[in-house]
């Protein structure tokens, strides 16, 4: 393997935006296997590959545990398709569950905007009362 197919921890935290915390920890989590060197990690081309995926899927939302459940089952020897149908079951869950929380947050906005306005009235209606 070359140089150039591995990249430090400090490589993949400028390459990604992430900690060298973040890193260790999706490692402990047996979500990235890099090799190791003593004290050195070394990643590679895969774990750069599942890095990419790991943080489009905690984007999403999804828990990590889905993401290593998906990421495991990479391998699985039938060209990706039962990664992909489950990928596509979380997602589905997913969007469905962002759209609720889309429409909760829509309805709460305009029901504050109403209070808001609620209040400026009072506010005005207070403001032309003479002071008791």
């Amino acid at each position: 393997m070359s140089d150039d197919d591995v990249m430090t921890i400090r490589e993949m935290c400028d390459a990604y935006d992430v900690t060298p915390r973040t890193l260790r920890f999706y490692e402990s989590k047996e979500l990235l296997f890099p090799i190791r060197q003593g004290q050195k990690r070394l990643f590679t081309r895969r774990d750069r590959g599942r890095l990419k995926l790991i943080l489009r899927g905690k984007r999403f939302g999804f828990s990590l545990e889905d993401i290593r459940q998906l990421l495991g089952m990479y391998a699985m020897g039938d060209q990706q398709r039962s990664q992909l149908e489950k990928t596509l079951e979380l997602a589905r869950a997913r969007l469905a569950e962002m759209e609720r929380q889309r429409d909760e947050l829509t309805q709460t906005i305009a029901e504050l905007g109403e209070q808001i306005a609620w209040g400026d009235g009072e506010l005005e209606r207070m403001r032309g009362k003479p002071a008791a």
